[in-house]
């Protein structure tokens, strides 16, 4: 019988979420400095009369938590997510990086996935409106929307940012970005059919020289070819307008600095001003010789193709991809400058072997042309060898160059997936989410006459042994009673009454509440006679008001009237101050005996 008892008093049982674990308290030692090490029935969350704790957490997560602490491996659940896991594990005290090497890539999936929302949220993918909070956040005057005193700019300044910026927060902004679309077209397809020979005006010279007979004659050259001039009435029109895109979206910018450093608009204002540049050598600098090198400048204009990212989220996603697969992309060029570098050398040097009047090979440089041609898959067939070495040396290229490519190009392609089917989930979202309120904690009701006083627990804060909590004691302090003397059979029916009215519930959950627990300790009613109330004496720092009430100065007792002649009952309630001052008090109040007397 010993024995049972012994091994009954070794076990815990632990009630998570409503699902009962029972195991040994040295089983929960085996993990130090956790929470579960640390357990004491002094704890807010201890029912001594189930004799268990109560933790309103996950129960599935601390399932696996409690099987680490019995095989010292800790498994991931498939059944949840990834962040709610961490902050299970943060609860309990346990490291996230202790998870078992079989779990880990399933674990840290989220983690992933995680930075891939990040990024999401960086590339501004949302075409939701903005709320006029987030606006005024956004153009810093939030502080003036708060007060009311937006000036006419501010309320404007974002309207035009959003018109020119944003293509889809209206039907205005769609209706400017449809001709920045059509303007940006028009330019580079200018750009392109102006070198079209058929698009371009020669530049014809009336020359006369002297014949042999000594009379002279003329004839005509063309020296060179300008485009139509109506190409250059195109350019300025589409130009004017970039310029004016451009500063207007300068002004209303919420950001210049970050505006002047974003790439998409640095290739904007060069493009642009490559235009102005080269009207101005065109009319200064025209007599130079070569000066039509400069034109290659303008080729910059094409790069506009890149502003058609603030209009398609599919482009700045293929962009993206390629800023995430930098490290797959650069191993791909190392490979391939690898093998170019040896097939040319192999194939230069294989070509000189046999006899070979027609040999491509002449030197290594013409050969690294051929082995990027080869290794790409491409073939032009200006360059082939002829021997049967060169040959083999050829196949080699062809496989390698297949097997090169085709190794970093899943992973790229996983990217774009990955980036793709997350923005369309995004977009699936529901914007608005229904908010959670924050869990607000019961109160115990007062004592009559004890302003600012909690039955039981002391004004918080008070006290000189004020604890962390704000109630009038150090800490947690165990209950005095056991179950079986909360209901004695002493105690009869009334003393039973009032353990079942006692606040047991509000103690459990509210932790400043359970900082000094109120011991019930019913007493065998009297006959009715007259039990005058015993005298509230200020020289202990206590009052009528509660335990935990500002002590008084003075040693002097206020004498009390005298209560009629009814049965008395008292509640003795020991607070965290009585323990170092080793003062335990009994209040009875006028209501209480007014209620044990109908009773």
């Amino acid at each position: 019988m010993n024995l049972i008892n012994m091994d009954s008093e070794n076990r815990v049982v632990l009630n998570v979420g409503g699902i009962r674990h029972e195991t040994y308290k040295a089983t929960l030692k085996k993990i130090p400095a956790t929470r579960l090490s640390r357990l004491t029935e002094a704890l807010a969350n201890y029912d001594p009369i189930l004799n268990e704790y109560f933790f309103d957490r996950h129960p599935g997560v601390f399932a696996q938590v409690l099987n680490y602490y019995r095989t010292g491996k800790l498994h991931y659940p498939t059944d949840v997510c990834g962040p709610l896991f961490e902050e299970e594990l943060e609860f309990w005290g346990l490291d996230s990086n202790q998870v078992e090497p079989c779990c880990w890539m399933t674990y840290t999936q989220h983690r992933d996935t995680q930075e891939t929302l990040a990024v999401l949220d960086r590339l501004d993918l949302d075409t939701e409106k903005p709320s006029e909070e987030e606006l005024a956040r956004k153009f810093g005057f939030e502080e003036d929307y708060y007060k009311g005193t937006i000036s006419w700019w501010q309320e404007m300044k974002p309207r035009i940012w959003s018109l020119f910026d944003e293509p889809y927060s209206s039907n205005a902004a769609k209706t400017i970005g449809v001709v920045s679309v059509f303007f940006i077209c028009i330019s580079i397809l200018s750009f392109c059919l102006k070198t079209h020979p058929d698009m371009r005006v020669p530049i014809v010279r009336n020359i006369t020289v002297k014949t042999a007979n000594g009379s002279n004659g003329w004839f005509l050259d063309k020296t060179q070819t300008n485009a139509h001039i109506a190409f250059f009435y195109i350019e300025c029109v589409c130009n004017a307008w970039f310029t004016f895109e451009i500063l207007v979206r300068f002004i209303s910018s919420p950001n210049k600095w970050e505006f002047i450093k974003s790439s998409v608009n640095i290739i904007d204002y060069i493009a642009t001003l490559s235009f102005y540049i080269d009207l101005v050598l065109q009319r200064f600098a025209s007599h130079l010789e070569n000066a039509d090198i400069l034109e290659f400048f303008s080729i910059i204009r094409i790069m506009r193709l890149f502003k058609l990212t603030r209009h398609s989220s599919g482009l700045k996603i293929l962009i993206q991809t390629f800023r995430a697969s930098a490290k797959e992309l650069t191993l791909l060029v190392f490979f391939l400058v690898l093998g170019i570098v040896i097939f040319a050398s192999l194939v230069y040097y294989a070509e000189r072997i046999q006899p070979n009047p027609h040999n491509d090979f002449n030197s290594i440089p013409l050969g690294l042309w051929w082995a990027l041609v080869t290794m790409t898959t491409v073939g032009y067939g200006d360059m082939a060898p002829k021997t049967y070495i060169g040959m083999f040396v050829g196949a080699l290229c062809a496989l390698a160059g297949v097997l090169t490519i085709a190794l970093p190009v899943p992973v790229i392609v996983s990217n774009f997936a990955m980036y793709y089917s997350h923005t369309q989930a995004r977009a699936k979202l529901p914007k608005k989410r229904r908010r959670v309120l924050p869990v607000e904690q019961p109160r115990q009701p007062r004592l009559p006459g004890a302003p600012g006083g909690v039955s039981g627990c002391g004004t918080p804060g008070s006290g000189p042994h004020s604890g962390p909590m704000g109630s009038g004691g150090t800490g947690p302090r165990r209950m005095n009673n056991k179950t079986k003397d909360l209901v004695s059979p002493k105690s009869g029916p009334l003393g039973a009454s009032i353990v079942a009215m006692s606040p047991r519930t509000m103690l459990d959950l509210n932790p400043a509440l359970a900082m000094g627990k109120p011991t019930f300790q019913p007493r065998i009613p009297t006959p009715l006679a007259a039990t005058p109330p015993p005298p509230v004496s200020s020289a202990g720092g206590l009052t009528a008001s509660g335990i935990g009430a500002t002590p008084a100065t003075g040693a002097t007792s206020a004498p009390q009237p005298a209560a009629a002649p009814l049965p008395s009952i008292a509640v003795s309630t020991t607070a965290s101050v009585g323990k170092d001052l080793g003062i335990s008090t009994t209040t009875t109040t006028a209501q209480e005996t007014r209620k044990k007397a109908f009773l």
